[in-house]
């Protein structure tokens, strides 16, 4: 018997309007994938990214044509689809079921330290340095601040944050906007604002760039940074890396480039895309192992799903066990006992 895969696209408003670098979005497109062997049920949700030639049609279309005969067959999954959100939403839906058909928590299969609770960063989007000081205002507190940027005014807006926020730490997020000489420029005032990460700040093409930079704030590789295979290039041009599930095709490589990544004595970012509890609940169960943890996507979306993770000033929850991953079949998220008997994208 094979197993039934059921594909959805959602579009999630968001709570108000995200900005960055590369544009503006009002809501998150996701993908998700309800994966069944006919007595228990699993989920995952991914977010396509154009940035990587992706679109909710072309994930989909992957998703689709897609045969899996039992969960047994996880383990080519990657053999079977590229790296992407197509085979991140089925390898993490996988995860989920196999927790449930053993009765098993993912972390525990996986061998991943378990976490009661972690501190996420919590995002700022790119704007002007008076609206980015008002939006400061509300994180006052908080430990952790991811900050959008673009190439204007850094500085200006960095201080301006900073003025509010003395006491968090800073995470600088460019999206590959800024180049070299402007990195060169600004990185002493920036360490003088608290920024303890600088992520993705020139564009993937010019990472050699970075060769003997001598940067006083730690350099993270996002855009650069995919699967463990693509790790000894960024040597000797970043101290860390992000690692999105999105990008590398699942939890499963995503906890591979993990554990090599630090052979290597990289920091880890546990990063995301916007989205639900549902897409950060696989990559929160990496956080026992990461530096720095930025899955603060479910307090940018309108409604989050009917279970999903709680945040206190930037302390994040442990993963709901009727969201995802606990192994705890008993326990069914409504909106996946809802989607299961609902019929699929086309």
């Amino acid at each position: 018997m094979s197993l039934n895969i059921q594909v959805f696209h959602q579009s999630l408003p968001l709570a108000q309007v995200f900005r960055i670098s590369r544009g503006a979005k009002t809501s998150a497109e996701v993908v998700v994938v309800v994966i069944s062997d006919g007595t228990f049920i699993g989920w995952g949700e991914a977010v396509p990214y154009g940035r990587y030639g992706e679109s909710i049609d072309s994930v989909v279309q992957q998703i689709k044509a897609l045969r899996l005969s039992s969960v047994e067959d996880h383990a080519r999954l990657n053999s079977m689809l590229a790296p992407g959100s197509a085979r991140n939403a089925v390898d993490c839906a996988l995860w989920d079921l196999t927790a449930k058909i053993r009765a098993t928590p993912v972390g525990t299969l996986l061998n991943l330290p378990a976490i009661n609770s972690c501190i996420t960063a919590q995002t700022i989007s790119v704007d002007s340095a008076e609206k980015m000081h008002e939006e400061a205002k509300k994180l006052s507190n908080a430990p952790l601040i991811k900050v959008k940027l673009d190439a204007d005014s850094v500085v200006t807006k960095m201080q301006a944050i900073h003025q509010v926020c003395p006491q968090s730490r800073f995470i600088l997020d460019a999206n590959e906007a800024w180049d070299i000489k402007l990195l060169a420029q600004i990185v002493e005032p920036l360490k003088a604002c608290n920024v303890a990460l600088i992520e993705q700040p020139l564009p993937a093409d010019f990472d050699d760039d970075l060769l003997g930079f001598q940067s006083p704030i730690a350099i993270c590789a996002d855009e650069s940074c995919h699967g463990a295979d693509g790790l000894p290039n960024l040597v000797g041009k970043y101290n860390a890396i992000n690692i999105k599930l999105d990008k590398t095709g699942g939890l499963t490589e995503a906890a591979n480039l993990l554990t090599k990544a630090k052979s290597l004595d990289f920091e880890i970012m546990v990063g995301c895309m916007v989205g639900s509890s549902l897409a950060m609940a696989p990559a929160y169960t990496l956080c026992g192992l990461a530096d720095y943890v930025d899955l603060d996507g479910p307090l940018l979306v309108a409604k989050d799903r009917a279970s999903h993770f709680s945040f206190d000033n930037g302390v994040m929850s442990d993963i709901p066990s009727a969201l995802w991953g606990s192994g705890e079949a008993a326990f069914v998220d409504p909106e996946l006992a809802s989607l299961s008997s609902t019929k699929p994208h086309k």
